[in-house]
C-alpha cells in the first residue's frame, strides 16, 4: 500500500458498513490539527474511527489498542475549535448511512442531528482524503450550507474552490479517477471488474491492512522526527560544553606553571642575605632544575616582600587550580551524559524509549516504566542478559535489577549501553558474550574496545549524579576487537 485511493477506500466501506449504519458517536476528540477521533458505539462494541489528513498520511480506519499505541496519540486538555464544532453537533448523534461519490477518494457520513431548537436535522461530514488537499467538512444536508471545516481555503488559497462556514459545500474538481485506478490495478483486472479485485488485494480485511500500515508509517515518521529534534538539541549543547571545556583546559596549563611562583620565593628566601633589596633583578642558584636563572622582581619592594607576593600569587593559583579542576570534572561528566544521550537516540528502536529521553532532558517522569524496553535474555541455567538502551533503562538496570555479585559490563572510556549478567554457573564464555554484548550495544560496536566488568555491588551512582551515571572499582579490562 502506496497510498489510500479511491479502490481502498471502497474497499472499507464495503467491509465496515453494517457497523456504521446506525452507531453512535459517543466521544469526538481531536489530538491535533490533522487528526480526529470518533467513538462509535454499535452492535454491543465501542470502535475508535481514525481520521488522518495529513499529506503524508491521510487515511480513515478503526484503530486497534496496539496502533493507537504506536501512533502515540496525546489529546490536548483544550480542545480546538473544530472539534468543539464537531461535538456541538455531532455528539450522541446517531449515523444514517456512509457514502462514496463513484471512484472519489470522499468518505461521506450522514448523521441524524437536533439543532439548538429540537428541530431534527441531517448533517454530512465529508472525509476528503486528497493529499495536500484533504479535509474535514461538516455541511447541513438541508441546505447544503457548511458548518465548519478542519481547514479553511479561502480565495488567497485556491481560485478553484473555496471552503469555509456559512458558504455552500461543493465537490472538489472532478479528476479521472477510474482511469487512474485501471491503470494502477491493470495487471489485476484481466476480466475483473473493480469491485471484483477489492477481494484480490485485501483478502485479510482492509482495515487491519489500512490499520497497520499508517500506524507503522506514522511511528517512524514520529520516531525520525523526535530523533532529529533531539540529536539537533543535544549537539548544541554538547558544542558549548566542549567549548567551555576547551577553555578551562586552556587556563588550567597557566594555572600549572604556577609553581614557577612558588620556587621563585622559596629561592629568593633561601638567598635573603645574599642580595639586595630593591633590586629590578636577581640571579640565584635554582637547586630544582641544577640551572642558574635570573628572577624579575619589583624594584619597590625589598627581596622579603617579593617573595611573600610569588608566595601570594602560588597560593592563588593553587586555589584557582582546585576549583578549575572541579569545573572541569563536571564538565567532562556532562559531555560524557551527552555524549551517552546521542547514543541513547541512535539505537532507539520505538517512540517510547524516546520520549524517555524527552523526559529525562526536561527531568520529568515518563508514565512508561522503563524495565517494559530492557533487553532480556534468557540463556540455560537460570542465565540472564540485561541490556539497556537510555540512562533511565541503565539506571534501572543498577539501581533496581543489579545484585551484589552479578557482572556488570560497560565499555571504558565510550558511549554505550549497560549490561547485567546473573548467573550461579559463571564461565569465562558468558563473561565474553557479555563483553561484546557490551561492545555491540556502544558507539565502538565496529572498532576494538577494551570492555571493563566488575561486581555490581562495586558500581555506585553518586548522589546528585546524572542518571545512568555510575562509578566502580575492582574492574577487569577485556579487548573486544
Amino acid at each position: 500500500m502506496k497510498s489510500f485511493d479511491a479502490l481502498t477506500l471502497k474497499a472499507f466501506i464495503q467491509e465496515q458498513n453494517s457497523f456504521f449504519a446506525g452507531s453512535k458517536i459517543n466521544k469526538i476528540q481531536q489530538p491535533t490539527r490533522r487528526e480526529i477521533i470518533f467513538s462509535l458505539r454499535n452492535q454491543g462494541k465501542t470502535r475508535q474511527l481514525y481520521v488522518n489528513i495529513d499529506p503524508q498520511f491521510y487515511h480513515v480506519c478503526f484503530m486497534s489498542e496496539e496502533n493507537q499505541k504506536k501512533r502515540h496519540i496525546e489529546i490536548p486538555q483544550k480542545p480546538p475549535m473544530f472539534c468543539m464544532l464537531l461535538r456541538k453537533y455531532l455528539n450522541n448523534a446517531r449515523i444514517a448511512k456512509i457514502f462514496q461519490p463513484d471512484y472519489e477518494r470522499i468518505l461521506e457520513i450522514y448523521v441524524e442531528s437536533y439543532n439548538e431548537i429540537g428541530d431534527k436535522i441531517y448533517l454530512c461530514l465529508a472525509i476528503e482524503l486528497m493529499g495536500k488537499y484533504s479535509n474535514i467538512i461538516l455541511y447541513n444536508c438541508d441546505t447544503n450550507i457548511i458548518l465548519g471545516c478542519a481547514h479553511n481555503v479561502g480565495a488567497d488559497k485556491s481560485q478553484v474552490r473555496e471552503v469555509y462556514g456559512t458558504i455552500p459545500y461543493t465537490y472538489p474538481p472532478k479528476q479521472d479517477s477510474e482511469g487512474y485506478l485501471r491503470t494502477k490495478y491493470a495487471s489485476l483486472l484481466s476480466n475483473s471488474s473493480l469491485d471484483q479485485i477489492v477481494d484480490k488485494i485485501y483478502p485479510q480485511g482492509v482495515n487491519s491492512a489500512v490499520d497497520n500500515y499508517y500506524a507503522e508509517k506514522i511511528e517512524q515518521n514520529k520516531i525520525k522526527s523526535l530523533q532529529n529534534t533531539y540529536l539537533h538539541e543535544i549537539n548544541n549543547n554538547l558544542k558549548k560544553v566542549e567549548k567551555s571545556l576547551n577553555e578551562m583546559q586552556q587556563q588550567l596549563q597557566k594555572y600549572k606553571s604556577s609553581d614557577r611562583y612558588r620556587l621563585y620565593g622559596d629561592l629568593i628566601m633561601a638567598n635573603l642575605y645574599n642580595l639586595k633589596d630593591y633590586s629590578a633583578t636577581v640571579n640565584v642558584y635554582d637547586y630544582e632544575n641544577d640551572k642558574q636563572i635570573s628572577i624579575n622582581l619589583n624594584p619597590l619592594k625589598s627581596l622579603k616582600d617579593n617573595a611573600n607576593l610569588f608566595y601570594k600569587k602560588y597560593n592563588k593559583s593553587k586555589t584557582a587550580n582546585i576549583k578549575l579542576a572541579e569545573l572541569i570534572e563536571q564538565a567532562l561528566q556532562k559531555k560524557s551524559y551527552f555524549e551517552h544521550l546521542l547514543y541513547s537516540i541512535s539505537i532507539a528502536s520505538n517512540l517510547d524509549e524516546l520520549l524517555d529521553i524527552k523526559y529525562e532532558m526536561k527531568n520529568e517522569k515518563s508514565a512508561e516504566k522503563p524495565e517494559n524496553n530492557i533487553i532480556k535474555i534468557e540463556l540455560e541455567n537460570e542465565t540472564r542478559i540485561y541490556i539497556g538502551k537510555n540512562n533511565r533503562q541503565n539506571d534501572y538496570i543498577v539501581s533496581k535489577l543489579a545484585k551484589d555479585e552479578d557482572l556488570w559490563f560497560h565499555t571504558k572510556d565510550c558511549p554505550g549501553s549497560h549490561v547485567l549478567l546473573k548467573t550461579q554457573n559463571l564461565t569465562d564464555e558468558l563473561i565474553l558474550k557479555c563483553a561484546n554484548l557490551a561492545k555491540n550495544y556502544s558507539v565502538a560496536n565496529s572498532s576494538k574496545v577494551g570492555v571493563i566488568y566488575t561486581k555490581s555491588k562495586y558500581v555506585k551512582k553518586p548522589p546528585k549524579a546524572n542518571l545512568g551515571y555510575v562509578t566502580y572499582r575492582n574492574e577487569k579490562e577485556i579487548i573486544i576487537d
